[in-house]
């Protein structure tokens, strides 16, 4: 809790910023005060949270440490912010009087071809980033399905990964130099180079802190080679009661050495979603995309066709099916305009929760996660999911549901239903030995098992946030819960 008023907070910040930066208008404080997780509240302008003292957004990094050295003197929270397409809580203002800093006016960036990396502002749109890396023949490689709204420090701060990943990796393997500033003021910035060996790569102390730590200002990413007439697709449909096999044709590929830009497994609820046009309701699908120069789409798509075809399980699909339904990947505001109206007119709700495991364990986790959601959970319309991040000694788990919110206030829905099904699906992943996030995050929502998630290392995030923010000012909840 802030030492000083609401007043005197907003005083504060307007002899630092300009009036422009400082927003204190009532609705989109309440708008500010969380964000996708509890999308249901949203839809009926239900507001559980804390409001924000003010939304303010910073133009600068000395901006950014001006404001922070003030709210560390008065023990004020503050929330980091970029593209708010957050979904596990973690721009929730858990604290009255929270300040949400928002750095999308951090919006310019700085293309080096020569040694093939961006220089990008924490505001920079990752959409409208690649579509002018496009023209010019290159690609970040980062496709979230939140590319359409994301924004760079966003992407970074919660460890973000995109849907081609298995080729390029998770936006901590793009990452070259960060700059960020810390609770106190300090402003630091890691150089640019391709690699050191000069101790702890402390990158990762910034990747992936979600706010809790830092607030992150600029980000020097790789950029890639952009041939998009070289893309290969190739997809299988399997019996939904085969998916153990799936799961082991994903690992022959990855261990093999190949790397596509997308390897995926849907089962059949969660096909549906995505294929129903053409694919039978009980059948899981396997799907494929070769990227890259010609000469090693070619082989790559040969190998894969090559390794399915011993599998006489494996029945292949006509490839433009593939291809037609990789142009619709990902959402933006119009989607979510239009979940919104659905959700108000059916009280029928779809959110996911994602996991990783190595290749003994995943299917277990899939499998008795998806048994106990059945059993457990109440109203439950649909639930399925697939793999779709895969690596040389295991994959990711993304299940996806849909409940009916039956005889529940929209203040109720995040417990009786949201959160029973986390539980579930965390517990399982934690007793087979997985991860409880794959690349959300952990946010406010799975906070609570950061120290199972952690086991004996918890030490060393904690150890973490008392060094770098020892008033505790920095995204209270978010990674370590509060205790009350």
């Amino acid at each position: 809790m802030a030492i000083i008023s609401k007043e005197a907070i907003v005083k504060g910040l307007l002899g630092i910023l300009n009036e422009d930066q400082v927003i204190t208008d009532e609705q989109v404080l309440k708008d500010s005060s969380l964000d996708r997780y509890r999308k249901y509240e949203q839809v009926f302008g239900v507001y559980t949270q804390p409001a924000p003292a003010a939304v303010i957004y910073v133009e600068t990094a000395q901006q950014v440490s001006d404001v922070l050295k003030f709210c560390n003197a008065n023990e004020i929270n503050v929330v980091p912010r970029t593209g708010h397409s957050a979904i596990e809580g973690g721009l929730e203002t858990a604290l009255e009087d929270s300040i949400v800093m928002d750095g999308s006016r951090m919006n310019q960036f700085t293309v080096n071809e020569h040694n093939m990396q961006v220089t990008c502002g924490c505001g920079v749109p990752l959409q409208y980033l690649d579509d002018e890396l496009r023209k010019m023949g290159y690609t970040t490689g980062h496709s979230p399905q939140s590319k359409p709204l994301a924004q760079m420090g966003g992407l970074v701060a919660t460890r973000s990964i995109g849907q081609f990943s298995t080729l390029y990796g998770g936006i901590e393997d793009m990452i070259v130099g960060l700059e960020a500033v810390f609770p106190n003021g300090q402003i630091c910035r890691i150089k640019n180079v391709p690699r050191r060996s000069v101790g702890p790569d402390i990158r990762h102390i910034i990747c992936g802190n979600e706010g809790a730590l830092c607030f992150i200002t600029e980000v020097t990413v790789k950029i890639f080679r952009y041939m998009p007439e070289n893309n290969r697709y190739i997809g299988y449909k399997l019996d939904d009661s085969q998916m153990k096999l799936g799961f082991e044709c994903l690992r022959e590929v990855m261990v093999a050495g190949y790397k596509p830009s997308f390897a995926r497994l849907y089962d059949a609820a969660d096909a549906q979603q995505h294929f129903s046009g053409w694919l039978e309701d009980d059948k899981a699908i396997l799907i494929w995309m070769c990227e890259g120069p010609a000469a090693i789409t070619e082989v790559m798509e040969r190998a894969i066709r090559e390794m399915m075809n011993a599998h006489p399980e494996l029945e292949e699909v006509d490839a433009k099916l593939i291809e037609k339904w990789y142009g619709g990947l990902n959402w933006g505001f119009f989607f979510i305009d239009k979940e919104r109206e659905e959700i108000y007119a059916t009280k029928n709700i779809g959110i996911t929760t994602e996991v990783s495991g190595c290749w003994d364990c995943i299917y277990d986790i899939y499998k008795t996660a998806v048994e106990r959601l059945q059993a457990e959970v109440p109203d439950l319309t649909m639930i399925g999911g697939h793999s779709s991040h895969s690596y040389i000694n295991g994959t990711n788990m993304y299940f996806c549901y849909y409940y009916n919110v039956v005889d529940c206030p929209p203040e109720e829905e995040i417990n009786k239903y949201h959160n029973l099904v986390n539980r579930i699906i965390c517990e399982q992943t934690l007793k087979y030995g997985g991860s409880i996030s794959h690349h959300h995050g952990l946010g406010k929502a799975r906070a609570h098992y950061v120290t199972e998630e952690y086991g004996s290392s918890y030490y060393m995030l904690k150890t973490l946030k008392q060094a770098f923010d020892p008033n505790g000012i920095m995204n209270m909840g978010t990674l370590i819960p509060l205790r009350k």
